[in-house]
């Protein structure tokens, strides 16, 4: 460790203790994931074998799977393999959506998808996030919603409390952090508009 590195950490270590994280505190009683601890655990397995892994690739029992646990689906949902939803419970579609390969809808709060609404490979769906300006790291969630014709480029990620709205286009590897206009094709990190669709 050089002179400087160790002046660095001194200074960290002198700073208030009040603008300090403390992991220790967290606490997310009041989180409320639904569904029940016997259906979170089944699932939990289910998502494993079926979804997560790629060994059953048929798109109907996946379908059949995700209503059975809660989803509202719509007709012609075609789910990929490697798939990762957190809760099916706090999931809704369309008719006619598309959920690419190694999507991950990590929904602590509802995600709903328009119908026709394509989300590419790799897509993360973000409803959660924590308080940084407090010790405790609060736990901070909110809902995406995804609007009917949407494409979501690969490798995109929306952030909690977002809406994409009917027929706008995010381009790949795009982090969106505000809501996207209609009919607009937003990229970059963060997202801006580049264009009409």
């Amino acid at each position: 460790m050089s002179l400087s590195d160790r002046s660095n950490s001194t200074d960290f270590a002198s700073q208030d203790d009040s603008s300090r994280v403390d992991l220790g505190t967290y606490c997310n009683r009041e989180y409320d994931p639904g569904g029940g601890s016997l259906v979170r655990t089944l699932w939990y397995y289910v998502s494993l074998l079926v979804f997560e892994s790629g060994w059953l690739p048929f798109n109907g029992l996946k379908v059949w799977l995700l209503r059975r646990f809660g989803a509202k689906l719509g007709t012609g949902m075609r789910i990929k393999p490697h798939v990762r939803i957190k809760y099916p419970w706090r999931l809704s579609a369309g008719d006619h959506c598309w959920i690419g390969q190694e999507v991950w809808i990590d929904n602590l709060a509802d995600v709903e998808l328009g119908s026709h609404v394509c989300l590419s490979q790799r897509v993360y769906l973000c409803t959660g996030s924590h308080d940084h300006r407090s010790a405790g790291f609060e736990l901070i969630t909110g809902p995406i919603r995804i609007e009917n014709g949407a494409w979501l480029g690969a490798g995109c990620l929306i952030v909690c409390g977002i809406t994409v709205a009917a027929n706008a286009l995010v381009a790949g590897g795009s982090v969106v952090t505000k809501d996207v206009p209609p009919a607009t094709i937003v990229g970059g990190n963060p997202a801006k508009p580049i264009g009409p669709r």
